[in-house]
């Protein structure tokens, strides 16, 4: 099979490359796989296609810019030149722009590969049916929301279209069974990120004990109330605590960071790692203490929910949505807060760096949970996705030529 995949993908910027990054390393040791073709957005930096180990020839095509009117165009001429067997779709709805018409005529691409009657699947990580507009930082204002809610419902028919949706939770496929009445939506978990079989190492470096949070922040995504947890930790046991903010700037609030930085320059041991390249992050993980994910809502399956449990990490989150559900539902284990309470998200981080045992007791939880499905298993249920897809084609191509004949 030549399978494309139609994704950001690092050293982009873009949202998803990094989950792109990974589809890529674990199709191209599958032996039914004979090429991928990445239709990308357009980056300055080489793409980072440098696998260990042998496999499947990769082609790389950057066809696509953030924003781009012309993006449908591009990338229906890309498929045409490259002419895959199938099409994989790494998407959320703000994946080829934050402007609306810009964002919707990308969305119908996955149309555009039905209508040319390659099969194709639309991996999608968030419904906006699922996202709180205010605290993920779209607008506060109901009209505007109901307006939004609208845009969203349009945008969600149009992805529809494709022959198959996958989606990374089970109440998100429930939840669009009910609302659209659709029949082609699946679900296919998320994926832990390097799994392996064999335990990590528990035991930390020495100096201090890291708290580390991971993302794009400034929307619902804030470390201000992180920092002053760390601040009353300190204070109430003594402990030798650094804090550590990994990564950068939500797109739709540039500055935050660097804002955050200046107001809490009084406060020590606060590093600010600014983006973390691919082969940093294992590092970044293994060195910390806990990882926290200071939300004030959510939008979508965590990865770095998936990340943590795959280096065995404990974490403090939010009671709250798609991280509660994903606790309930995939077995992750960790100490709970109030999301707008500093004391609460104090007292979680706590009860975990004064309790070696129960730290590594999560942490061995963590690590079963994201050893169920590896990126490995992921990629087996796409492929057999699309081999359902291409033997229907077939069929139905063979029906048609028998009707025509007779």
């Amino acid at each position: 099979m030549k399978l494309a995949i139609v994704t950001a993908y690092p050293p982009s910027k873009v949202t998803l490359n990094e989950y792109a990054y990974h589809l890529v390393k674990n199709f191209r040791q599958k032996e039914s796989i004979t090429e991928i073709v990445l239709l990308t957005d357009k980056t300055e930096g080489v793409k980072d296609i440098n696998f260990e180990g042998e496999g499947c020839k990769i082609s790389i095509n950057e066809c696509w810019e953030f924003n781009s009117y012309a993006n449908i165009l591009n990338v229906t001429r890309a498929i045409n030149h490259t002419q895959p067997d199938a099409v994989l779709f790494n998407l959320q709805f703000m994946k080829f722009g934050d402007k609306k018409i810009a964002a919707a005529l990308g969305l119908m691409l996955p149309f555009v590969c039905k209508l040319k009657r390659i099969p194709n699947i639309v991996l999608l990580h968030n419904i906006l049916e699922e996202v709180d507009l205010g605290s993920a930082g779209f607008t506060t204002n109901k009209i505007m929301q109901k307006i939004y809610g609208f845009i969203g419902s349009s945008l969600t028919k149009l992805i529809l279209q494709a022959d198959t949706v996958a989606l990374t939770m089970q109440k998100y496929v429930d939840v669009l069974e009910k609302k659209y009445k659709t029949k082609n939506v699946i679900q296919i978990p998320h994926g832990t990120f390097d799994v392996t079989k064999e335990q990590p190492e528990y035991n930390l470096p020495e100096g201090p004990l890291q708290v580390m949070t991971f993302g794009k922040f400034g929307t619902y995504k804030k470390v201000e109330g992180m920092i002053e947890a760390v601040e009353k930790v300190r204070k109430s046991t003594g402990l030798d605590l650094e804090v550590v903010i990994a990564g950068t700037d939500n797109p739709n609030v540039p500055g935050y960071l660097a804002k955050v930085k200046e107001d809490y320059e009084h406060v020590p041991q606060v590093r600010f790692t600014g983006y973390v390249e691919e082969h940093e992050v294992p590092t970044l993980f293994k060195e910390s203490a806990v990882v926290v994910f200071p939300y004030t809502s959510t939008t979508g399956s965590s990865g770095v929910l998936h990340q943590a449990g795959s280096y065995g990490k404990a974490v403090v989150m939010p009671d709250l949505g798609d991280l509660a559900l994903l606790v309930k539902d995939e077995g992750y284990k960790g100490e709970f807060f109030e999301p707008t309470s500093v004391e609460s998200l104090a007292n979680a981080i706590e009860v975990i760096v004064t309790n070696n045992e129960y730290r590594i007791e999560l942490g061995k939880t963590n690590f079963k949970a994201a050893t169920a499905f590896p990126m490995e298993k992921i990629t087996d249920m796409y492929i057999a996705s699309f081999n359902k897809l291409i033997s229907k084609k077939s069929s139905k191509v063979e029906a048609e030529l028998q009707s025509a004949n007779a």
